[in-house]
């Protein structure tokens, strides 16, 4: 691996903070899959966290919010607990409750913003109808969730996140059902969302080619612990990504953004 970007503490950001982590550690029956990870999500920045299947990026997206016991620190940029209005999780496996409708759904996002006994107002039902016309999904309202394919279905659980309206949006493999097209206009409204209304974006990556493109940093992880950390062109390596995922990977500059592939097969000549 490249020691050019291995890093044990994370870089100093420019912009305040938004969210921190600090010796975050989580153990299942004794095995350690999350391993003293310490991270800085500026305001306004998108952190992209990659890493093979089984790396620890889910585990760690969970005990921000508080969904995994953890030991260690999680805290927003003013020191302060993070709660359910400050961030949001768009988790890679949904439960989508029988009997509710898109629109009933993506309304839960407004209850952290309700208080004791309140019900929704029209300001809540306005920014539901806003955020499923952003994600075309608004001849989707009157349908049940469950009659949803899985790509849908993960717009949806998008649109529920983003109805929340948190400073904050942790994205789970937020596009592994989505179709090509549909990949890129999430990724580029929750972009879009970032660049105009300042907010932070923490996500953990399948495609490292979509992560490339989005991401203001890149952190590589690996059995629970940061190997790598900084810009896309530092961190996505040939030779560090190989020995990270276990297989022959070349990374290449196409029109001017990284994308990453497998190495060409070797020709067998009979």
């Amino acid at each position: 691996m490249r020691s050019s970007v291995l890093t044990s503490a994370p870089p100093r950001i420019s912009a305040p903070s938004a969210l921190s982590c600090r010796g975050v550690r989580v153990s299942f029956r004794d095995v350690e899959v999350v391993c003293g990870v310490d991270l800085e999500l500026g305001a306004g920045e998108w952190l992209g966290v990659i890493g093979p299947n089984g790396a620890g990026k889910s585990t760690l997206l969970r005990s921000i919010v508080g969904l995994t016991d953890h030991h260690g620190s999680v805290a927003l940029g003013d020191g302060q607990l993070p709660s359910a209005v400050d961030v949001a999780l768009v988790p890679q496996f949904p439960v989508l409750p029988k009997g509710m409708t898109v629109a009933e759904y993506v309304l839960l996002g407004r209850i952290a913003h309700l208080g004791w006994l309140a019900r929704e107002s029209r300001v809540d039902r306005h920014i539901v109808s806003s955020v499923l016309h952003r994600l075309e999904l608004s001849s989707f309202g009157d349908r049940l969730v469950t009659t949803l394919s899985g790509g849908e279905a993960q717009q949806v659980v998008v649109a529920r996140a983003l109805a929340q309206q948190c400073p904050v949006l942790l994205l789970d493999e937020p596009t592994s059902a989505l179709d090509l097209g549909h990949q890129v206009s999430v990724l580029e409204l929750v972009d879009d969302l970032r660049r105009t209304e300042g907010l932070s974006v923490l996500a953990a990556m399948h495609d490292l080619s979509a992560a490339a493109r989005f991401a203001d940093r890149l952190m590589l992880i690996h059995h629970g612990r940061i190997v790598a950390q900084g810009s896309p062109a530092a961190v996505l390596q040939s030779d560090l990504l190989s020995a990270v995922y276990g297989t022959p990977l070349t990374v290449q500059s196409i029109d001017g953004e990284l994308v990453v592939l497998p190495a060409p097969r070797r020709q067998v000549h009979s």
